[in-house]
């Protein structure tokens, strides 16, 4: 059922009102002419197509580099733990500095976070632990290490970028305006394609599925947008992405 009702939101009241709100008035005061909607509904289908197509593409961006982080940290450990000269104290050690980069960067994500001071320390605790044992490991050992610690901080700064970075807020901001301002312009014109004689629940029906079709579409792109705080159904489930499942 989550999945018929997500789409539902505070604008698409607002949107609905406004239809009924212009199709009430139009009625009432006579208010109808002809013109051309194909330009008024490329005006609104272009940009709203686009901002749709751009938030899936961030949305696959997003879980590849989700991928290649945690198959990078996956290997780090591997590495550590495949090591004879470490104790088992030092593997603990690692493994905890690993789960606790895990779930600072979930945390980081989910709770629309900016600042990745928090990350780039716990990250740089790897480069501690490496120096701590420095005597126990051989160089080309480290630099395994440090060419998967590069993967992971490379991952980590694109979910960022990905994360703090949206779709241009120009654009929508232009799409859900004109969202509102389209029945201004449809009401009119369908009365008279309809025919002011003609019942005005074919009219009422038409318009306001039409408002709807449009502020669906735009509250899709919305929560497609950020994928990251498990509000849409199209969501990314990060735990599935922790270094320990």
């Amino acid at each position: 059922m989550k999945k018929y009702i997500t789409i539902l939101t505070f604008r698409t009241l607002i949107s609905l009102i406004i239809a009924i709100a212009t199709l009430f008035f139009a009625y009432k005061y006579e208010l109808y002419f002809n013109i051309d909607l194909t330009l008024i509904s490329i005006a609104i289908i272009f940009p709203l197509v686009f901002n749709i197509r751009g938030s899936f593409r961030r949305r696959e961006k997003a879980l590849e580099h989700l991928s290649q982080y945690r198959s990078a940290l996956k290997t780090i450990h591997y590495l550590f733990l495949s090591n004879p000269n470490l104790t088992e104290s030092d593997k603990q050690k690692i493994s905890d500095i690993l789960i606790d980069i895990s779930d600072k960067v979930i945390s980081h994500l989910r709770n629309n976070k900016f600042d990745t001071k928090e990350l780039d320390e716990s990250v740089k605790r790897i480069f501690e632990f490496v120096k701590e044992i420095n005597g126990q490991i051989s160089p080309r050992f480290k630099d395994k290490i440090f060419r998967f610690v590069n993967d992971v901080h490379e991952s980590i700064e694109n979910l960022n970028a990905i994360h703090v970075h949206r779709t241009p807020i120009s654009l929508k901001a232009y799409c859900e305006y004109f969202i509102y301002f389209f029945p201004i312009i449809y009401a009119p014109a369908i009365i008279y394609q309809v025919g002011i004689d003609s019942p005005k629940w074919v009219t009422y029906l038409v318009v306001i599925f039409s408002e709807f079709m449009l502020i669906s579409l735009y509250n899709i792109q919305d929560q497609l947008e950020y994928p990251f705080d498990n509000i849409g159904v199209d969501d990314i489930d990060l735990e599935i992405f922790r270094i320990e499942r």
